[in-house]
């Protein structure tokens, strides 16, 4: 029987552009984190269900802002070319009974590459375009880019009144069709006395 290795990373093979990785965060101490925490990290599903798995507590999208601009250069990992419509689009996920705020989220989105049918739905308050593409069917998958901690000063008045601005954070892109259609950053607030406390 073989010992059990102390460099066992389930983050291994996760982040397909870690060495892209912004420089403004910092790696991850997998080790340290909360179960709650190393989930997240890891979840290819959608991060709402699981949160309200695991908490018992619903949650709530609030738009934050959403706003349209067109690309100054070519973007590698939505693979678009420069003046491609981008659509900017910032949540906020909250619990409904706890009022916690469990992520700060924003995403770009390529519009021209969804059905028009789920364009519609990104103007509907309170819709996150991971339940709106659970809904519709067309396969659809994730690819995790790169993940880790940072300490963000400008945020919106609703996320930094809610947390003091530590946060564990992943980006990933959603493809479909063989093109990516939105790349999306999902911030969690580092607050321990926030978080649930399952074993």
């Amino acid at each position: 029987m073989g010992t059990q290795s102390n460099t066992f990373d389930p983050l291994k093979n996760i982040q397909t552009a870690a060495a892209a990785m912004p420089e403004q965060l910092s790696k991850l101490n997998f080790r340290a984190l909360t179960p709650f925490q190393r989930a997240l990290m890891v979840s290819d599903g959608t991060v709402t269900k699981f949160i309200e798995a695991y908490t018992l507590d619903p949650v709530e999208i609030i738009r934050l802002s959403q706003e349209c601009y067109s690309l100054k250069d070519k973007h590698p990992w939505l693979e678009a070319e420069k003046n491609t419509d981008v659509m900017l689009r910032e949540v906020a996920i909250s619990g409904i009974y706890s009022n916690n705020l469990y992520v700060y989220g924003v995403s770009h989105i390529v519009p021209e590459r969804l059905p028009e049918d789920i364009r519609d739905r990104l103007e509907v308050q309170g819709e996150g375009i991971g339940r709106i593409l659970n809904d519709y069917p067309v396969e659809t998958r994730r690819e995790v880019l790169w993940f880790g901690r940072e300490k963000v000063s400008d945020l919106p008045r609703e996320i930094s009144r809610a947390c003091n601005g530590e946060f564990i954070s992943r980006s990933y892109r959603i493809i479909m069709g063989g093109k990516p259609i939105v790349m999306i950053n999902e911030r969690f607030p580092v607050m321990t006395d926030a978080l649930p406390s399952h074993h």
